[in-house]
């Protein structure tokens, strides 16, 4: 594989760190199938199901940010966890990238809208996988748990078409609207990410006592019953 595109979309860099020992061991366990296209599903579930969902625990430092600290915390929210993705996809010779959009989140919760003062989250993270000779788009962020728990429908990635979010929920209510698309990256620009997420969620922004102490499985929990 000589292009250099596709030879960035295999190295290891400092937060998509393929060549970490946790990564290593995570793919190799989990990448089963005949070939990239199972080995890319199976990692997803993986990632997806195996690492808790919490936007209430955001820690912008580099190390914070690094796909192996996915593996390390058992947690994450949705930018760190697109980067394990690419991470696990990498360490088994599967291109990946990591991409982003802006949506509006229509279930987030009354905590978070009061702390973002918007229903609007810029950079969400997803990964994009080259299999086939087509770039695909893979969402690992919400576990299948938390989809229960909120009502919401699971976002299966079959390796062949786009896993990007629901419109709606079960019931027919509105759930994610993507805004706008930001590309994808060899890395996550975190300088970008977290000078945006600064300017426009000072509240957030650095984590306040109201998440920290908060628990997000908790509150979907209060608010859905």
């Amino acid at each position: 594989m000589t292009d250099p595109s596709l030879q960035a979309a295999l190295q290891p860099t400092a937060l998509i760190d393929s060549d970490h020992p946790a990564v290593r061991a995570f793919a190799a366990e989990h990448a089963r199938g005949a070939g990239p296209r199972e080995q890319a599903v199976a990692l997803y579930l993986a990632v997806r199901d195996g690492f808790r969902y919490d936007p209430y625990r955001i820690d912008l430092s580099p190390v914070g940010m690094r796909a192996s600290s996915v593996i390390a915390q058992g947690h994450g929210w949705c930018v760190p966890k697109a980067a394990l993705l690419a991470a696990a996809c990498r360490a088994v010779g599967i291109p990946a990238r990591v991409g982003y959009a802006d949506v509006r989140n229509h279930l987030s919760t009354a905590r978070m809208r009061q702390v973002m003062q918007t229903d609007v989250f810029h950079w969400h993270g997803y990964t994009d996988v080259l299999l086939q000779g087509r770039w695909l788009k893979a969402t690992p962020a919400f576990n299948i748990e938390l989809t229960e728990r909120f009502g919401l429908l699971p976002l299966d990635w079959d390796g062949l078409t786009d896993s990007i979010y629901h419109p709606y929920d079960r019931s027919g209510q509105r759930h994610m609207e993507y805004l706008q698309q930001r590309g994808s990256f060899d890395d996550v620009p975190l300088a970008a990410i977290a000078a945006d997420f600064h300017r426009l969620y000072p509240a957030w922004m650095p984590q306040g006592p109201a998440m920290a102490e908060a628990d997000f499985g908790a509150d979907v929990a209060r608010e859905r019953s």
